[in-house]
């Protein structure tokens, strides 16, 4: 109760401290109760409309300086007990994908559901005035949730730290038992290895599905440090991609029913304002893994990411770099990204472990929204061992107008662009920059000699389209840190 209320009042305290507006519900349900109605049970209906996807409740009471209690559930249009929470929660959801621990997630069909009100105390002469706010949501993507289930987990413009690629028993993840037998992962151990790793944000990205949307709803609260974003990985025979920011239906089926070919998939997807990164694109497709590989004619300007790194793959043939410069090369603006790709709640021998690589987002809030808005910026750079400090930054200003990765800058020709770059916490290590996807020779001095340390240059546009990025590499030849790039003239 405890986590649902303070998320409530942080939502409401938020809009008293700046002024704003709060969210208005889309019904008000109010009432009182007396001492009449001591160890009864109360029915509050209300009637959902066609098109809804999602009911969120936010509940309170007055009286409980009498010792009043008002335990709550919820009766769905048939009359069915949905859940039965009692005094623990004062905020739950409920849709047809996931709902708050305590009830069921079950279609939100029209026509008349109920509150469920128990009363377990209520002195002779007591009385609670109650207050439900009702929030209809008409889509099941991220921003179609209320914003009593949107605050931010941290608040602020920083580089937030997460994996955006992972698997657990809701598909294929797999681990020991504690007999040492391999079987399903439990969600849970990822989530927790995520945590362990002090990362910021945890991509959980089954195989074409959302179940385990229902049990990331129940974790969140306790890993209140951690962002848990619910997303899927669209896996076809001709290629693999992630899809985030939306838990509505998206046929995978290339081939069935109205999915001709993979434009069709990206369309979907666009039409649920989702987000599209290809994964490992480059890798072999085969009985080993089936479409792995990205081999197909969709339209790349449907996608707006890439997963340049894959696991351990950054410096291996099978890096994703060379394919994601060859769409830049395109003109097409697409963010450079990372994930393990872990499969075994970061306990794997091989392929990818949980935070590595890492994918640094540069973020307003921590949030999912905002961690999404950042990667469609291109505000990204991507830690390929995941450091926990380890940070890249581009920036450039020309004419009064200033740019960081992922963003766009305009220079006629003649113009000075002043770049700078800082890498910090990479002593030893060398910083490389890349000018259309060639070696360009614009720093004087390369050397990362000091835990942070910026380098400065000018370049002089000749006011043609150019993109700039940087990275930085070991003494050995390692890739340590990508950026995605400074676009010029785009």
């Amino acid at each position: 109760m405890r986590a649902a209320r303070s998320m409530l009042c942080a939502l409401l305290l938020a809009c008293a401290g700046s002024g704003c507006a709060a969210e208005a519900p889309d019904l008000v349900l109010r009432g009182t109760l007396t001492g009449a109605d001591h160890q009864t049970y109360r029915r509050v209906p209300f009637t959902v409309p066609e098109g809804v996807e999602r009911i969120t409740i936010a509940f309170d009471y007055t009286g409980k300086e009498q010792r009043s209690v008002i335990d709550l559930g919820m009766l769905g249009p048939d009359g069915a007990l949905l859940g039965w929470s009692g005094g623990n929660k004062r905020l739950f959801t409920i849709s047809g994908v996931d709902a708050t621990p305590s009830y069921l997630p079950i279609p939100t069909k029209p026509g008349q559901w109920a509150l469920l009100l128990g009363v377990p105390n209520m002195r002779k002469e007591g009385r609670a005035d109650y207050t439900a706010q009702v929030y209809f949501s008409r889509g099941l993507g991220a921003t179609d949730e209320p914003e009593a289930l949107r605050v931010p987990l941290r608040k602020g413009a920083a580089w937030y730290r997460g994996d955006l690629h992972s698997h657990t028993a809701h598909s294929d993840g797999s681990c020991d038992s504690h007999r040492g037998v391999s079987v399903p992962c439990p969600l849970f151990l990822t989530v927790q290895a995520a945590a362990a790793r002090k990362l910021d944000f945890l991509a959980i990205t089954e195989h074409n599905g959302v179940a385990h949307a229902h049990a990331m709803r129940e974790l969140q609260p306790y890993f209140d440090q951690l962002l848990l974003m619910p997303a899927r990985e669209l896996t076809t025979f001709t290629g693999h991609a992630n899809f985030f920011g939306s838990l509505a239906p998206l046929d995978f089926r290339i081939g069935a029913g109205d999915q001709a070919d993979w434009n069709a998939v990206l369309n979907g997807a666009a039409r649920l304002h989702g987000l599209v990164s290809i994964n490992h694109p480059v890798r072999p497709s085969g009985e080993l893994c089936m479409g792995c590989g990205w081999d197909n004619d969709g339209d790349m300007a449907l996608v707006q990411a890439i997963e340049a790194v894959n696991g351990p793959d950054a410096d291996s043939v099978w890096s994703g770099v060379p394919f994601w410069e060859k769409q830049l090369r395109r003109g097409l603006r697409m963010t450079a990204i990372g994930g393990s790709d872990d499969h075994r709640a970061g306990m794997g021998k091989d392929g990818g472990h949980i935070g590595s690589p890492t994918t640094v987002v540069h973020a307003v809030e921590l949030s999912q929204t905002a961690i999404l808005q950042g990667i469609r910026a291109g505000h990204v750079f991507v830690d390929v061992a995941g450091s926990p400090d380890r940070v890249l930054e581009l920036e450039a200003d020309s004419g009064g107008a200033h740019a960081m990765m992922g963003d766009a800058l305009a220079a006629p020709a003649g113009a000075v662009v002043r770049f700078k770059v800082r890498v910090a916490h990479a002593d030893g290590a060398v910083i490389a920059l890349m000018l259309d996807g060639a070696a360009a020779g614009l720093l004087a001095e390369r050397k990362v000699d000091g835990a942070d340390v910026t380098r400065g240059f000018d370049w002089i546009s000749d006011g043609k389209r150019h993109w700039l990025r940087a990275e930085v590499r070991d003494a050995d030849g390692r890739l340590l840190l990508l950026g995605n790039p400074v676009y010029l003239n785009p």
